[in-house]
C-alpha cells in the first residue's frame, strides 16, 4: 500500500487540479480560497489508503475522496459561522472575509459539490457510497447539534462526551474506511472492520486534540494553551475531573465557569493542576492509547497482509504521538 505522505501529494495534486470555478465568481472563489487553506487531509487519503487495502488502486478512489474532503470543508465552514470564528487554520473565516450570507451559500455550495463526485462511480456502487455517507452527514449534523446543546446543558456525563465525538468526528472517519472498501468490492465483513478502524482512530484523535489544547507545549501546537479550559468546552478532561473532583474543588471548578472576566493563565494553571492531581490527565492519555489499540485490533482480524495493513498502523500511530 502507499505511504501516507505519497497519497498526500497525490491527493493535494488532483486537488489542486479539479480547481472550483463558475459564475458566478463570488460563490465558487470563496470555496477555493477555503480549500486552498489546507489541512491535514486525513479522511480522504484514508478512502484512497481502503481501497488499496482492498486490491484496488488508490486512483479509484479518488472521486469519493474528493467527496469526502469537499463534505469536511462545508461542515468547517458552517463550523466557522455558529462559533463566529476569526480564522481558520491562521486564515480568515469565509464569513469574516466575504460576511454571512455568502458564508451560508458557500457551504451550502460545497456540499452540493461534494455529491456531484459520487455520479462518476457505476450506479450500484453510488447507490453503496451514497447510503454510507447520507447516514454519516446526518450523523456529524447530530453530533454537532449536541456539542453546541452542551453550551447550555448542567449535567453532562462522559457517555454523552463519547457518543457526541463518535458522531461529531468520528464516524466520517469510519465513513472515509467504507467508501474505499466499497469501491473495491470488499464483503460487508472487512467494510464493518474497516469502518471499526476508522470509528476507533477518530475518536482517538478527538481525545488526543482535547489533550492537547490542555497540555501541549505552544511552541509545538502554534496557539494559546489552553484554549478550551478558557472557554469552558465540555471536553473529556473538564468532564471527567469534575466527576473525581471533591467537593470544595468542584465548588472552585463551578466559580470559574461562572466568571465573565479572568486571568486566562490562572485559570488553565487552576484547571491542568487539578487535572494532574486527581489522574485525569493520565487516564485521558490511557483511553486514547486503548482506542488506538481497538483500532490496530479492527485491523489484525482483516486477513489482508501485514504488509498491506502496515500504512494504516502507521497513520494511527502518528496521530497518536503527533504533538499538534
Amino acid at each position: 500500500m502507499t505511504a501516507f505522505p505519497d497519497l498526500y501529494r497525490y491527493f493535494q495534486k488532483a486537488l489542486d487540479e479539479h480547481s472550483i470555478k463558475g459564475n458566478p465568481d463570488s460563490l465558487y472563489a470563496p470555496i477555493q480560497y477555503f480549500v486552498n487553506i489546507g489541512g491535514k487531509r486525513i479522511r480522504p487519503i484514508l478512502v484512497m489508503m481502503s481501497t488499496e487495502l482492498f486490491g484496488s488502486k488508490a486512483s479509484e478512489g479518488l472521486n469519493a475522496a474528493l467527496a469526502i474532503e469537499l463534505f469536511h470543508n462545508f461542515s468547517l465552514i458552517h463550523d466557522d459561522i455558529m462559533d463566529q470564528a476569526p480564522l481558520r487554520r491562521g486564515q480568515i473565516t469565509i464569513h469574516e472575509k466575504h460576511g454571512l450570507p455568502t458564508a451560508i451559500l458557500t457551504g451550502d455550495a460545497t456540499l452540493v459539490l461534494a455529491y456531484q463526485y459520487f455520479e462518476k462511480y457505476t450506479a450500484e456502487v453510488a447507490m453503496d457510497l451514497l447510503k454510507v455517507f447520507n447516514s454519516t452527514a446526518l450523523g456529524v449534523c447530530e453530533g454537532q447539534q449536541v456539542d453546541m446543546d452542551f453550551e447550555s446543558m448542567k449535567d453532562i456525563s462522559v457517555a454523552m462526551y463519547n457518543e457526541m465525538i463518535r458522531k461529531k468526528t468520528a464516524i466520517l472517519l469510519g465513513c472515509a474506511m467504507q467508501m474505499g472498501a466499497i469501491i473495491a468490492g470488499a464483503s460487508k465483513e472487512k467494510q464493518e472492520l474497516a469502518y471499526e478502524f476508522g470509528i476507533q482512530t477518530g475518536l482517538a484523535f478527538q481525545l488526543q486534540d482535547d489533550f492537547l489544547d490542555a497540555f501541549a507545549s505552544s511552541d509545538h501546537s502554534g496557539k494559546q494553551v489552553g484554549g478550551d479550559i478558557i472557554a469552558n468546552k465540555k471536553t473529556f478532561l473538564w468532564l471527567r475531573l469534575k466527576e473525581k473532583a471533591s467537593k470544595e474543588d468542584l465548588a472552585l471548578i463551578m466559580e470559574w465557569e461562572q466568571k465573565k472576566t479572568f486571568n486566562s493563565e490562572e485559570k488553565v494553571h487552576f484547571f491542568t493542576e487539578r487535572m494532574n492531581h486527581y489522574g485525569v490527565k493520565d487516564e485521558s492519555k490511557a483511553l486514547i492509547e486503548q482506542y488506538t489499540q481497538n483500532a490496530f485490533e479492527s485491523l489484525n482480524a482483516l486477513s489482508n497482509s501485514t504488509e498491506a495493513k502496515q500504512p494504516l498502523f502507521d497513520l494511527a500511530t502518528q496521530l497518536l504521538n503527533r504533538k499538534h
